[in-house]
């Protein structure tokens, strides 16, 4: 198992360019406590942290662990960075963007890949197409997968960002406006798109689950070099979290609901969008972030597609 568990971490960090191999291997101490981020968009993580298994995990060890709710991939990174967290869990392409601008993020591991991005209008919207959206207002977080995911959705409509008006707008934010007839549609993700579809009758006028990047769970470049045994553990416990998951969907769906604030009906809608059955990522992740990345250089968004390609250059990697 440890050999697998430090084979996942490894393909993993090759992957974004950040270590090399040997790096992870070496043996180090013990932080004085493990720092945990839980979030609604991680469903693992409400499950570790309902069962305590990392407590259990370090309990011999003495290391306590304690927890930090995160509202967001934008809010994880941002409490890695500065150090609230040792872990942190987002979507791929904004930890992607955050190791372009040279913050030494590391991915240790990948906890999903759910097709959480939709593209919604109220139930009594006239609008039925991404074609029908020139013109219109369009709430999203910028830098966020909805954002890529709002930028790609137009280029396959024909569009530019400049044919519509982009209101830069948090998650909650979004919801709420598109709710209150503020915006003409929302660019958002799960728990909230569920929500809003289940509860106001919101509409998907665009899905593409091609376009959506998969779960990570991330450390610090830092945090890995000092406390390499203490990654390997942690990826190890949501490995078991992970095939639990696998193999008790209703009990999953039970805590997810209740952990979240959810209703059981919205959690399993969101969790039936979710596949948990891949750890590393495929051909298919890879050009997708590829894709996304390339988008955001023609926008202006990122400064060199050279640089972005360099960051990505080991994609190639075999990764079973």
């Amino acid at each position: 198992m440890r050999k697998l568990i430090v084979r996942l971490v490894v393909c993993i960090s090759v992957v974004f360019g950040i270590i090399a191999p040997s790096d992870i291997s070496a043996a180090g101490s013990l932080p004085s406590v493990l720092r945990m981020d839980y979030s609604d968009y991680n469903q693992l993580s409400l499950v570790l942290k309902k069962f305590g298994w990392l407590e259990k995990e370090f309990e011999t060890d003495k290391v306590p662990v304690s927890w930090v709710y995160s509202t967001g991939s934008n809010q994880g990174l941002k409490d890695l960075t500065i150090g609230s967290v040792d872990f942190a869990s987002t979507s791929a392409l904004p930890c992607l963007l955050c190791k372009m601008q040279g913050r030494p993020v590391m991915p240790v591991y990948i906890f999903s890949h759910p097709e959480w991005v939709t593209l919604l209008v109220t139930r009594d919207s006239p609008i039925n197409s991404v074609r029908e959206l020139i013109g219109k207002k369009i709430a999203v977080t910028p830098d966020s997968d909805p954002y890529v995911f709002l930028l790609q959705a137009l280029k396959e409509a024909g569009l530019r960002q400049s044919d519509v008006q982009i209101i830069p707008m948090s998650l909650s934010e979004g919801r709420m406006a598109l709710e209150k007839h503020q915006v003409d549609a929302w660019a958002g993700s799960d728990p909230l798109i569920s929500s809003s579809q289940m509860e106001l009758g919101s509409r998907a006028i665009y899905r593409n689950a091609a376009f959506n990047s998969y779960g990570l769970l991330n450390t610090t470049e830092s945090f890995a070099a000092r406390y390499p045994e203490a990654v390997t553990r942690v990826v190890k416990v949501y490995e078991r979290v992970r095939k639990w998951a696998i193999r008790h969907p209703d009990e999953l769906a039970l805590i997810y609901s209740d952990e979240s604030g959810i209703s059981l009906q919205i959690a399993k809608l969101i969790l039936s969008r979710i596949d948990f059955s891949r750890t590393v990522p495929d051909s298919g992740d890879i050009e997708g972030l590829k894709d996304a990345v390339h988008i955001l250089v023609q926008e202006r968004k990122l400064d060199n597609r050279i640089e972005a390609d360099s960051v990505i250059q080991h994609f190639g990697v075999e990764m079973n």
